[in-house]
């Protein structure tokens, strides 16, 4: 069921989408089994209507048909935007103008709603799910969780690690895993988290151990102290020094590891410019696709950072 519903951008050159777009045939057997399928849009019209070029013919897609929204809603933006990136469809109808020659008539719309009647409407609080970064914000980052049903990723649920702004750990148009926090299906709006997918404060802190020299990145500059990252989910905390910059690289030294407190110490030795690339996909819970309860905090330790999905 996911591989049918991915975010758009997964299907373009792939065989089952090659196998239906290529030619007329094809797209006639696609409109016959209801196929979602993907093509980049060549152009906007005047009127706002999406012109593809598949099966050896033109394509079409009428305002209305661009998104899920009635066509009052739909923005000049909205549509604007999708020209020269991938858009998933159903092909709804074939015609032929007054040149005798066909024209699919294509329905980002269709798709989008048998992706949520079909998928994301059956999905339940903990669901992992394949997602795609498709804009950047301050509060937040939005992804692609099917066909571009587009939900919000707040910055506080993308890392237990404090970050300035979403692009400290996405860039857009890469491909995450994300988590169901929940579905409001009266306003159609789907809320996703992503901190669980990147470890334990145990499972990051093993990769580390007290004298060590590694590399961070400055996130927080306090007056206690300065929070560096030593990955995703886990940040380290050095005295306060003047001179430093959050963004900045760091080399610390690890002087103690506290699990019980869940504190790291460290000791700033530099700052330079940041080259550390933190890649968030190399998750801890690879292959899961349903979490009930996820903890962070040790055993040990009284504060309890836990999200609960059941």
């Amino acid at each position: 069921m996911i591989s049918k519903y991915l975010p758009e951008g997964r299907r373009i050159g792939t065989a089952h989408n090659n196998e239906y777009i290529s030619t007329l045939s094809g797209l006639e057997l696609a409109m016959a089994k209801g196929v979602i399928l993907e093509g980049v849009a060549d152009r906007c019209t005047g009127d706002m209507t999406l012109e593809f070029r598949v099966g050896g013919i033109t394509g079409i897609m009428k305002r209305e048909e661009c998104a899920l929204s009635t066509q009052s809603d739909v923005k000049d933006i909205a549509v604007i935007t999708r020209v020269g990136k991938a858009v998933c469809f159903k092909v709804v109808n074939i015609i032929y103008n007054e040149n005798s020659r066909p024209v699919a008539i294509l329905s980002r719309r269709a798709a989008q709603l048998d992706c949520l009647n079909n998928y994301l409407y059956d999905l339940i609080p903990g669901d992992v799910i394949p997602a795609r970064v498709t804009h950047l914000e301050h509060f937040g980052a939005f992804v692609d969780v099917g066909c571009g049903i587009v939900s919000l990723l707040p910055i506080d649920a993308i890392s237990v690690s404090r970050i300035s702004h979403p692009s400290d750990r996405f860039d857009v148009g890469m491909y995450i895993n994300a988590v169901i926090r929940s579905i409001d299906f009266d306003d159609t709006r789907i809320y996703v988290s992503h901190k669980e997918l990147l470890g334990t404060w145990e499972q990051n802190a093993a990769r580390f151990a007290v004298g060590q020299t590694v590399a961070g990145i400055v996130r927080s500059i306090e007056d206690y102290g300065i929070f560096v990252e030593l990955a995703p989910n886990l940040a380290g905390l050095a005295e306060y020094r003047g001179g430093v910059e959050v963004g900045k690289g760091a080399s610390v030294y690890i002087k103690n590891i506290y699990a019980d407190r869940m504190k790291i110490k460290l000791v700033l030795i530099d700052t330079c410019e940041s080259k550390i690339h933190r890649s968030v996909t190399d998750y801890y819970t690879s292959g899961v696709t349903h979490i009930d309860n996820w903890r962070y905090s040790p055993l040990e330790c009284n504060r309890v950072i836990e999200s609960c999905f059941a």
